[in-house]
């Protein structure tokens, strides 16, 4: 279990030191033209998310006698880490080849990125069968993937004056990769028979009419519109509503995650207790409770006691999203009789990744509302206001509306065990768990089912 999660650390590794660090690196120290960076990012976005749904379903119909998930894992690991590290080695000279140059690695790391980490996230509803093994090892992984997280952001401004952006990114790739073999050594899949799958267009139409699954992912979109709003917005509270240097933002966003840590093991308890709908949604609650103040502190000490509280309703989202989608790919399993975690995943992964793009637009529209003129020396009074919102009011309206998207999520699961869906070895599988609990009437699209 935990050296499965260790591939996370890997994962958001890369994820964030390429999202935070990779256009400033090409716009502010390579002197490419921001419109040509501008495009590069938007073609990636377009790629990344319409390749999500096409690996997944490409993974879900693999039959190999290694397995459906980890030879993609084995041999697009270590081509993705030196991928990574070419991205910050540019190879060629003038603002127009460089851009071409970012176009095109970008894009080869794209492929790399889905192809290697949507299978090893695949791995997880399949490996851990019982409620409290998902909370466990989800836990698990998520302390792994925070500190993955914060290397990725902290650590570069640390190390790339020190020793340049090409070492930078080679030690980081090397990092990457000693975490994703180490995740392999502990990575099993069930053997899987040989029924006839799907095809694309099908298991799309499958996984979108099903009901747990739309209100999953709608929630789940949600609450990550409300984690971007989160991180876009601390710079702009910190400089115009609490009048602080640009170090601030790293003594709250850290508060947030350095408190995540330890709390990613209590929401793993709360979860075995009480089941994981009830748990996230007294997550979506602390969560709530936790950005509210943001609307009225006015000094920096205060500002992160409130990081420590959003921590801790953070931490329980972290845990408990990939159980409850865990939990909608066994009920599709009872649907259809089959095993489809890449397509679900790859599906989640194309809608979710829009939220950054609706994050974006509500930051520009709270910030225009307030007055905010970019570039300018002074700002009006009303963005103080205007950046309160964004951090303290909005996203309690989407939470509000993440929290109604699992109120009606149907399927009911508790944490204790029953011994009418528990098998032969004692373990309450899920999958039979599901059978038992789901809401009635709940059938989708493959409402005929399976033995």
């Amino acid at each position: 279990m935990i050296r499965y999660g260790s591939g996370n650390l890997a994962v958001n590794l890369l994820t964030q030191a390429f999202a935070t660090f990779a256009t400033f690196y090409y716009i502010d120290h390579l002197g490419v033209d921001p419109a040509l960076i501008g495009l590069a990012m938007v073609v990636h976005g377009a790629l990344n998310a319409v390749l999500n749904p096409l690996v997944g379903h490409l993974s879900d119909r693999t039959r190999s006698r290694w397995g459906r998930r980890v030879p993609y894992i084995t041999v697009g690991m270590a081509p993705l880490a030196a991928t990574f590290a070419l991205i910050w080695v540019p190879l060629v000279d003038g603002s127009t080849a460089r851009f071409w140059y970012f176009l095109v690695v970008v894009l080869v790391y794209d492929v790399l990125h889905v192809v290697v980490v949507l299978n090893y996230v695949a791995l997880f509803p399949e490996m851990f069968v019982t409620i409290a093994e998902r909370a466990k090892a989800a836990s698990w992984r998520q302390l792994f993937g925070i500190i993955g997280m914060i290397v990725g952001v902290a650590a570069a401004p640390m190390l790339y004056p020190a020793i340049g952006w090409p070492a930078m990114g080679a030690a980081f790739a090397v990092v990457a990769l000693v975490f994703f073999a180490l995740s392999l050594t502990g990575s099993k899949e069930r053997v899987q028979d040989a029924r006839e799958h799907f095809g694309f267009m099908k298991a799309v139409r499958y996984t979108l009419t099903n009901r747990a699954f739309l209100a999953y992912v709608a929630g789940g979109f949600l609450l990550q519109v409300t984690f971007a709003l989160l991180q876009a917005g601390i710079p702009f509270f910190t400089k115009y509503a609490l009048g602080q240097p640009d170090s601030a933002n790293t003594l709250i966003l850290g508060a947030v995650f350095v408190t995540a840590i330890p709390l990613v093991y209590v929401w793993s308890r709360v979860t075995t207790r009480v089941g994981p709908r009830r748990a996230v949604l007294a997550a979506i609650v602390v969560y709530g409770l936790g950005l509210a103040p943001f609307l009225m502190v006015g000094s920096l000490p205060l500002a992160v006691a409130t990081g420590v509280a959003v921590g801790a309703g953070i931490a329980g989202m972290m845990v408990l999203l990939e159980i409850l989608l865990a939990e909608v790919i066994d009920d599709d399993e009872r649907r259809t009789g089959l095993r489809r975690e890449g397509m679900y995943m790859g599906m989640n992964g194309f809608i979710v990744r829009w939220s950054a793009s609706l994050q974006a637009v509500l930051l520009a529209v709270v910030l225009s509302a307030s007055g905010y003129r970019a570039g300018a020396a002074q700002q009006p009074e009303s963005v103080v206001t205007g950046v309160r919102l964004l951090l303290g009011g909005v996203p309690l309206v989407v939470l509000a509306l993440a929290f109604l998207c699992f109120v009606i999520y149907p399927i009911r699961l508790t944490g204790r065990a029953d011994p009418a869906v528990q098998g032969e070895d004692g373990r309450q599988h899920v999958g039979a768990a599901v059978v038992a609990h789901v809401a009635d009437g709940d059938r989708g699209a493959g409402g005929q089912g399976s033995a």
